[in-house]
This record gives C-alpha cells, structure tokens and sequence, in this order.
C-alpha cells in the first residue's frame, strides 16, 4: 500500500508530460498533388456560339445595282448586265419603254454595217453630238463628226469592233432610258423632236469600251 502511495505521483507527472496531439488533423500538411484549375482552351468557342459559328461579314453590299442611263439628262450610262434581258424580244419592249421599234433596229443595223466595212462616214452619221465617247480609258464628249472620224480608231477598237459586230438585236438590253449593246460599250436613245415627242430622233449617245 506504501508502495502505491509512493509510485502514484510519479505515474501522475509522467502522464502529464506527454506532448498532446494535434489539434485538428485536418490541418496537417496533405501528401497529395496540388489541384490545377480546369482552363479552357484559347480556341474554345464564345459562350453561345457552336464551334462552327462563323461571324457574319461587314462589309457593305449594295442593295440594288446603280441606274442605268441613255438620255440626255446623264452624260456617262452605266452598265448593266447583258443577262438581265437575254429571253430575247426586244423589239416588243423598245415598242412598250420607247417607242418606234424600227428606227431603234435600223440605227443599230446601220452601226453593225458602218463598223464591219470601217466606213467612218457612216458610223459618224449615226452619233448625236456632242456624243461621249471613251478613249484609252478615258470618258469625253467629241463635238462634231470631223472630230468623231479623226478619232474613229481610238473609239472604234478592234474589241469595240468585235463586239457590235456579235451583238443580236433581239437580246438587246432595253430600259425607258434607251437601249444598250454589250455592258454599257453602246447606247442608243431617242430625242423629242416636237413638244409632243411624237416624232423622236433615234441616234447614239454614247460609245466606247
């Protein structure tokens, strides 16, 4: 019993000099990798967009093709395209937009014939000056037909030539404004010649590449 008493203290300071264990062992260092956050590639697509989006373009496109000119209120006629009309017929259309049909075909038949013969005269005859005309890429008037036939081989080119020369009367390209050879080279409109306009002159007003 003594020897109880004596060893009970001892036993006593013994456990109370144990070093404690830790507190949260949660907050012990973790042996594990270190977690990498999960990151998109750069060429993902937007939040949104599938993968194959494509981005509209911006870029501006007219709605409608710029009108097309044959009289004499507008010096240079723009082109238009030589399909817009290719069904053929054009006779009836020149009847319905401007008229005589026949002195629209027999001016155009008279360019055709002046050109394929070179005759200068004739194709000179068939202007209505000042007519503009397109020299080295260059738009001009020409006053009269001394100037016209002066120039006739800078007007006349041999693709000029070559396309009047392919060109059908009955695929030609017809608006209220005048009738049009190939994409706008020649026009041939009329003129009022009486307040009426029941008599009109039909001549070219415009010719050149």
């Amino acid at each position: 019993m003594r020897l109880i008493k004596i060893l009970l203290p001892t036993l006593l300071l013994a456990a109370c000099s144990q070093p404690a264990p830790p507190a949260d062992e949660a907050a012990a260092p973790s042996t594990s990798p270190p977690a990498t956050a999960t990151t998109a590639p750069e060429d993902a697509p937007q939040a949104g967009l599938s993968p194959d989006a494509v981005e509209p373009s911006t870029a501006a496109t007219p709605d409608t093709a710029p009108p097309v000119a044959g009289t004499d209120s507008v010096d240079a006629p723009a082109t238009a395209p030589a399909e817009a009309q290719a069904d053929g017929d054009a006779r009836e259309r020149i009847t319905k937009l401007l008229g005589d049909a026949d002195q629209y075909e027999g001016v155009f038949t008279a360019l055709q014939r002046g050109v394929a013969a070179g005759d200068r005269a004739a194709v000179a005859g068939l202007m209505r000056y000042p007519v503009r005309v397109s020299i080295a890429g260059k738009s001009q008037k020409v006053a009269d037909a001394a100037a016209f036939e002066r120039d006739y081989d800078k007007i006349v080119t041999p693709a000029l030539a070559k396309l009047i020369a392919e060109q059908k009367f009955d695929t030609l390209f017809v608006n209220w404004q005048g009738v049009m050879l190939g994409q706008g080279e020649v026009w041939i409109n009329g003129k009022c010649l009486d307040k009426d306009c029941a008599k009109a002159e039909v001549k070219v007003n415009n010719i050149g590449e």
